[in-house]
């Protein structure tokens, strides 16, 4: 098997492909991660996940590369990392009994032979009808401030949803499972 590698510092997508029990090594992207004019959050993710994995492989002439990024929309307009406690509790408040949309983008690069998948993943989330009082206390238990929307759905955060909807969970989190499965099985790696 070729040598994978997760082009990422999010401890949460290392803990997921963690989950599929294969040999890997992490290595962080330095990729610019602003938004082009007129860019749809769907282009965005993939330009993003493949300029991430196309960074690395400068540095992994003969690996596959994981390249993964993601946005969270509500009402059309992209959410970020919030950064600090007031703009979380500002993003959860504009969220409340409204459907947030995720696209996460997946790019499997293999640098040997200068192949790549690329794909988005969608998932949606439906908030709960929350109080200032609810949010606040979220925020201050979870600290919610490096993940887009303000919310991780692995820990407390799922007690802010009504309903999920989408193919793969791990999706919510940032690095869709049952597509980079599918993306290995097309290198030659076939799980289990």
């Amino acid at each position: 098997m070729p040598q994978l590698i997760l082009g990422s510092t999010s401890p949460f997508r290392k803990a997921l492909l963690d989950k599929l029990g294969i040999p890997f090594t992490t290595d962080p992207p330095h990729t610019d991660e602003s938004r082009l004019p007129g860019e749809s959050p769907d282009q965005l993710v993939q330009r993003l996940a493949e300029a991430k994995a196309r960074e690395v492989a400068t540095r992994h002439p003969n690996a596959l590369i994981i390249g993964s990024d993601q946005v969270a929309c509500v009402n059309g307009s992209i959410l970020g990392k919030p950064g600090n406690r007031e703009n979380a509790i500002a993003q959860l408040s504009a969220s409340v009994g409204k459907t947030v949309a995720f696209h996460t983008g997946l790019c499997l690069y293999n640098s040997a032979g200068s192949r790549r998948q690329i794909a988005v993943e969608h998932f949606s989330v439906r908030f709960r009808d929350l109080t200032t009082d609810q949010i606040e206390r979220y925020v201050d238990r979870e600290r919610p401030f490096d993940c887009a929307g303000s919310f991780k759905s692995e820990g407390f955060g799922i007690t802010l949803f009504s309903s999920l909807d989408g193919r793969d969970p791990n999706a919510l989190v940032g690095l869709p499972l049952i597509m980079l499965v599918e993306m290995l099985a097309a290198e030659g790696i076939i799980l289990p």
